[in-house]
């Protein structure tokens, strides 16, 4: 196999996965700011023209990262990060559809019609007045997830999960371009304090 990485948190989630799990693979680096993903070669491993990818061994590839996180499980299953039984896969797969479309989706949409507008302005479909509201939106829902953490270590509660990764390296990407965290969120802060002393989140 192989692993197509490149900056950004979607990339990081797979690498912070795969170093939680001892996973090492070929990897093979793609310069997301000078579009190597928007070009023929990329394009043929994921016609969406994003990062990033896995190559697998039949040829074939997989993208999007719980996607990958899964294969690579199911190929590698000690230590599972998704859960041991089907009601642990279940609740982290709940955990993550939650986090991933009220939290991380607003939170890279706010980017990319933001800060991150003159770089996505000629690649994708971006509209500078829905920045704010997105942002706002990502801000609602981590209120919401700041509650719900009372009391936990982690997402599900005291098991950490592909759901604590995949939030982690979206909060701390956020966080470096223009959406940090409320002073107020004090549960968000100790998970986040949490998780980022963990090896695999420096990956």
């Amino acid at each position: 196999m192989k692993f197509y990485n490149s900056m950004g948190p979607n990339p990081q989630v797979v690498r912070m996965f795969m170093a939680e799990k001892g996973i090492s693979l070929d990897t093979q680096e793609v310069d997301l700011m000078a579009g190597e993903n928007r070009q023929e070669a990329h394009m043929k491993r994921n016609p969406s023209g994003q990062m990033p990818a896995l190559e697998l061994d039949d040829g074939s590839y997989l993208s999007e990262i719980s996607v990958i996180c899964e294969y690579l499980e199911e190929k590698n299953p000690d230590s599972p990060l998704f859960g041991s039984t089907p009601e642990e896969r279940a609740e982290t797969r709940m955990w993550t559809r939650k986090i991933d479309l009220n939290i991380c989706e607003p939170m890279g949409t706010g980017f990319r019609a933001g800060e991150g507008f003159p770089l996505f302005k000629d690649r994708i479909p971006v509209f500078e007045e829905t920045s704010a509201p997105m942002k706002k939106v990502a801000a609602h829902y981590l209120s919401w997830l700041n509650d719900q953490m009372a009391g936990k270590d982690y997402i599900c509660g005291d098991r950490f999960s592909y759901a604590d990764i995949h939030l982690y390296c979206w909060v701390a990407f956020a966080g470096s371009v223009g959406q940090p965290l409320d002073a107020g969120w004090r549960n968000i802060a100790a998970w986040m304090e949490r998780v980022g002393s963990r090896e695999s989140a420096s990956a």
